[in-house]
């Protein structure tokens, strides 16, 4: 920990007195927490930083002088310290916040329309919840492979049989995570990806395009009625359910719906796996990832007890928050505990052995 104390102490920064108060409210109120400082803009925030040594910020993206993004990427170049973006829904905030992800910013807060909202019980238990987890925090660094996917995606034939659907369930930690699965997919693989991000409504867009631009498979947001196709995926969007289902001509489709959260999941790994597994399509691959809570154990069970499929999680060392392959492997259903970076050569393996 930063300090000698066994308080989690945090960093605000924010261009609003108001939020600055509110944020302080939400956080000093839980007895595990003590907000040590506030700063106004980015500038400040690297300075309190180096200073305080802080265990965590949070930090504003919109910001006067020095921007949220920038202040992120000076911060971890000194050392890592968990920081939480605080984030509108904007398209470009929205935008900004996923790339703040892939550069180790540990997870984000969807700021509420009314700020008075974060003192609402559950906002604030939730906000509290990601300020205990992101202390416990490990860093990751996310290796880059360089590709001209513009050119060659072009090039590529997307296989015409669909032999195999994979699953990847994630939640903290996941956008950095998923970009390293996805650009290391071949894009003629027989088989489409389905990812289901805990993510609120307004992020899965940029999430997709980011995944997009940087695969050799097509990446978009799922819509209701897309047809579910080898050599792309499908990535839930952000407070729906995606359901499967089958079509008047017996294709596999999608249904977008607003089904209630399950286990207080909306998209939920499991709803998804339940729908796949519903159609009768046999060839299923589930990947369990870094993330908070157990969301997919429910569904890889049902899966392994039928004998349809191979379940892979993540293992503890490469996952941010370990929650979630942990309650997959405590199933004693998953087939491969394996490090981040080898997930995307064992689903291609799996995939040219399902065909």
């Amino acid at each position: 920990m930063g300090n000698n104390s066994e308080l989690i102490n945090v960093l605000i920064v924010d261009d609003s007195s108001l939020m600055r108060m509110i944020i302080s409210d939400v956080l000093n109120s839980d007895a595990r927490i003590k907000v040590i400082g506030t700063a106004r803009n980015g500038e400040e925030a690297i300075q309190m930083a180096k200073d305080l040594n802080p265990d965590v910020i949070t930090l504003d993206i919109e910001m006067p002088v020095m921007d949220g993004f920038t202040a992120l990427k000076e911060i971890l170049k000194t050392k890592f310290i968990p920081v939480l973006m605080l984030s509108g829904i904007a398209e470009k905030e929205a935008d900004v916040t996923i790339k703040a992800l892939e550069h180790g910013a540990f997870d984000f807060i969807s700021k509420p329309k009314n700020v008075f909202d974060l003192s609402n019980e559950k906002i604030k238990n939730d906000f509290i919840e990601r300020i205990v987890i992101a202390k416990n925090a490990v860093f990751h660094e996310i290796k880059k492979k360089p590709t001209q996917i513009s050119i060659l995606k072009k090039d590529i034939k997307k296989s015409e049989n669909l032999k195999s659907i994979v699953v990847i369930g994630a939640s903290t930690g996941g956008p950095k995570s998923l970009k390293q699965i996805i650009q290391a997919i071949p894009g003629e693989i027989p088989a489409a990806f389905l990812i289901v991000q805990h993510m609120p409504k307004g992020f899965t867009k940029s999430l997709s395009e980011r995944l997009d631009f940087e695969s050799l498979i097509s990446v978009k947001e799922a819509g209701d009625g897309d047809e579910i196709k080898a050599g792309f995926a499908y990535v839930a969007p952000g407070d729906y359910q995606m359901l499967i289902k089958k079509d008047e001509n017996d294709k596999l489709v999608i249904e977008i719906t607003d089904d209630p959260p399950q286990r207080g999941h909306r998209p939920s790994v499991n709803v998804t796996l339940k729908s796949l597994f519903d159609t009768g399509f046999k060839n299923i691959v589930t990947v369990i990832m870094t993330g908070m809570g157990s969301d997919g154990s429910e569904g890889i069970k049902t899966i392994k007890q039928k004998n349809r499929g191979f379940i892979i999680a993540q293992d503890e060392k490469s996952s941010i928050v370990f929650g979630m392959p942990k309650a997959a492997i405590s199933t004693g259903f998953v087939d491969k505990i394996i490090p981040l970076d080898l997930i995307a050569k064992e689903i291609t393996d799996v995939v040219e052995v399902q065909s």
